[in-house]
């Protein structure tokens, strides 16, 4: 048995999500001292700053007044779309919940007499009918979870734009922090409510199963599909939003018009500032989220048919959570490393400071992981291996989760060498725009598809070495390690978008160049973080992918996946196609999304007089109209397509082509998302690298305006939809046919593969 008594493990798993959610408070109130409104009977003081810190020729109360007036504009945008989208998304979720009872509940006829289990073949365990109707409430608690995280996410960004503008007149510092602060409140949020919201239902839950653990944690796996549910809705409504509004306000705006990034002027500046809410924050709130719930989840269903399971040790079977609750604390300390610890004097300090916390995260996760694997688990124990019994040490177990980690950390290194500006690929890509876009975009895919050898050895290494040791339990654990440190992971990355917001606000505000300067600076820290967070998601979307397959096979009953065996092979060779339909899909969204744009901006900017010298208003309500109708009818064929994929081929073709579908999807949407993500952050970073003019040789380049310029805006606009929409959805692309295959496994399993019995 564990060193760690059951009842100290039932009070340190929610003591430290609290914990979390105490932390992510401390940080808002911080936040919230930042005043955007001239109200002074709130006990505060009116003035941000200090007469002597005043930015020259600039009234003071009138930019605070302009600032919070567009904070107020880009917030109720985000907060109308996100409601219509959840609209829509309650009508799926209650119509999904019920296709999982009847699937699940017609296994045994809808009956409610209790069965021999399955594993544990001596046990008598609970009818399939109750399976039916847990997983279900699952799913439903895992999709309420996931879109609580994606709504709090895109509430503290809206609310922290503002406020980290206004600190920037302070210095870069100030304003890094402010930005910083609020990523940690939605990073701290999302790890403690996941692992709140799962303790709270696997203790509920056991409430009616009692003893009977292999179908309590079977049921739990539900609460991965809800969360992955509302993710990839998330993602790809978002992305297309987001993405329209950018393409349009940059190729109208920058390419044709010659105004700067969010100027004022432009139709599609408001709408483009709410998309890098609803897409980059809401959407990955919700991805990460889902990944967190379905490693969690594929671990407590292996060791629940292993002897953790077996001997009803709920310390070691609650391994996972623990390990999850170690990595919020170990975030919180590294947090204070940014906000309190070391000060920020300088905008070539931004990006060391945000590395650093990866790396702080990484060494101080390790030391946890071995701390918890010691006294968690028991010294040697067994583990479910595709029917046999594989023997375990526990320092097995701690190799396995440290190894998902610094695969993590490695991604998330590679993935800034090929997108920062401050290294020799962007900057080559930069060089490129010297002969106009066509190299330009040469340059930028070989970038993309280069940037993919290292994450992939990172994750091959990952689950060679977690297999070896621990079988399938291994490769789960490993995929919890690398989301172990989520919430400093979630803070750097809504760092990005809050920044970008800050610039846009400053733009907006007619605050001064230098004001604008220093959010550029964060803003270009905060695209290299953004594809850090992106590499993040999809190195441990594949080990998550990878376990659920496992857990799949295994309740399946499926011996061994033979690529061989027709059945198979054609499940394979559809599955690697899939990504790409995916992704032609969400890209040609974004296309046409963008072409409305396009045009309803130069019609703006052609039929409203004096719109280009600034005396008249755009119409910013139209364009986020654009935006908001295009991205929720375009997310309807891309998310159907995933759904409905494991459903049909389980159910037409049976389990073993399911089998091959999933491994096929596994292997080719990896290499397509990394690919993606890193070329569309090159070309957004290459272009930032010709506008901030930082060296002689992004001088000779620029300035804005130039036709090397121009080469990379359009190079940026390509890239848009490839690193904002297509790549980050194909991670959950992966991960959610895998867990909907898992939850829908003993339906596939009993009534399976009807033509090929017809045939």
């Amino acid at each position: 048995m564990s060193t760690l008594s059951e009842g100290l493990t039932q009070v340190l798993i929610p003591v430290a999500a609290l914990v979390g959610i105490v932390f992510a408070l401390i940080q808002w109130f911080m936040v919230s001292k930042v005043r955007v409104s001239n109200d002074s009977s709130n006990g505060f003081k009116d003035r941000l700053i200090e007469a002597d810190e005043e930015e020259e020729g600039v009234d003071n109360l009138e930019v605070t007044i302009k600032c919070a007036e567009i904070q107020n504009a880009i917030s109720v945008g985000a907060t109308s779309f996100l409601f219509t989208e959840y609209k829509y998304l309650g009508i799926f979720m209650c119509a999904f919940a019920v296709v999982i009872f009847l699937f699940l509940g017609s296994v045994k006829g809808f009956s409610t007499k209790s069965e021999p289990c399955t594993y544990n073949q001596g046990n008598i365990c609970k009818p399939a009918l109750a399976n039916a109707l847990f997983s279900t409430v699952a799913f439903l608690l895992g999709a309420l979870t996931s879109t609580l995280s994606g709504f709090l996410g895109m509430k503290i960004a809206t609310y922290a734009n503002a406020r980290t503008t206004l600190e920037a007149r302070k210095g870069v510092g100030k304003a890094f922090i402010t930005a910083f602060r609020s990523g940690a409140v939605m990073g701290f949020l999302l790890a403690a409510n996941g692992l709140l919201v799962l303790y709270a239902s696997i203790n509920l839950f056991k409430l009616y199963y009692g003893d009977d653990w292999e179908g309590l944690y079977e049921s739990i796996t539900g609460y991965g599909l809800g969360g992955s549910s509302m993710a990839l809705f998330g993602r790809v409504g978002g992305g297309i939003y987001t993405k329209a509004a950018d393409v349009g306000a940059d190729l109208v705006g920058k390419v044709e018009k010659n105004i700067p990034e969010d100027d004022p002027r432009n139709p599609a500046v408001i709408a483009d500032n709410v998309g890098d809410n609803v897409g980059d924050i809401a959407g990955m709130g919700s991805d990460l989220f889902g990944s967190y719930a379905e490693s969690s989840c594929a671990a407590l269903f292996v060791a629940s048919i292993s002897s953790f399971g077996i001997t009803h040790d709920f310390t070691a079977m609650s391994y996972p959570l623990i390990v999850s609750s170690m990595g919020i604390v170990v975030c919180l300390i590294t947090t204070l490393f940014a906000t309190d610890l070391f000060e920020i004097k300088h905008v070539s300090e931004i990006e060391p400071s945000l590395k650093r916390q990866l790396l702080i995260s990484t060494i101080l996760m390790t030391a946890g992981i071995a701390v918890v694997s010691f006294f968690a688990l028991p010294s040697e124990f067994t583990l479910f291996n595709f029917g046999t019994e594989k023997a375990v040490k526990n320092w097995h177990l701690f190799f396995c989760v440290a190894i998902g980690l610094w695969a993590g950390l490695v991604i998330g290194y590679t993935t800034e060498y090929y997108t920062s500006n401050a290294y020799s690929p962007v900057q080559d890509v930069a060089d490129s725009c010297r002969t106009g876009a066509a190299t330009n975009v040469i340059f930028g895919l070989a970038l993309g598809y280069k940037s993919v050898i290292i994450p992939i050895f990172a994750i091959a290494i990952a689950i060679y070495v977690s297999f070896s040791m621990a079988a399938m339990y291994g490769i789960a654990v490993a995929a919890l390690g690398m989301l172990s440190t989520i919430a400093t992971g979630l803070a750097i990355d809504a760092y990005g978008p809050i920044s970008d917001n800050a610039g846009g606000i400053a733009e907006m505000a007619g605050m001064s160049h230098k004001i604008r300067e220093r959010t550029d600076a964060l803003d270009a820290a905060g695209n290299t973080t953004a594809a850090i967070g992106k590499g993040f998601a999809i190195g441990s979307a594949a080990l998550v992918s990878l376990a659920l397959f496992g857990a799949y096979v295994s309740r399946a009953g499926i011996k061994t996946v033979d690529v061989l065996t027709p059945k198979v092979f054609i499940g394979l060779i559809v599955g690697a196609m899939l990504p790409y339909w995916f992704s032609a899909m969400t890209m040609k969204s974004v296309g046409s999304a963008a072409l409305k744009m396009v045009e309803e901006v130069r019609r703006q900017f052609n039929s409203i007089p004096g719109l280009m010298e600034g005396r008249a208003k755009p119409d910013y309500a139209n364009c986020v109209k654009i935006s908001t109708d295009a991205s929720l009818r375009e997310m309807i064929p891309p998310g159907a397509l995933v759904m409905l994929t494991p459903l049909i081929a389980g159910t037409f073709f049976g389990v073993e082509t399911l089998a091959g579908v999933l491994a096929g999807s596994l292997v080719s949407g990896v290499q397509v998302a990394i690919s993606a993500s890193n070329t569309g952050g090159a070309w957004d970073n290459a272009k930032k690298y010709i506008e901030a003019g930082a060296s002689e040789h992004a001088k000779s380049l620029g300035p804005k305006g130039s036709d090397p310029h121009k080469a990379a805006v359009i190079g940026d606009t390509i890239g848009d939809p490839l690193k904002d929409t297509s790549g980050p959805s194909l991670n959950i692309l992966i991960k959610l046919m895998a867990v909907e295959s898992l939850v829908f496994a003993p339906f596939f399993a009993a009534h399976g593969g009807l033509l090929f019995k017809l045939l």
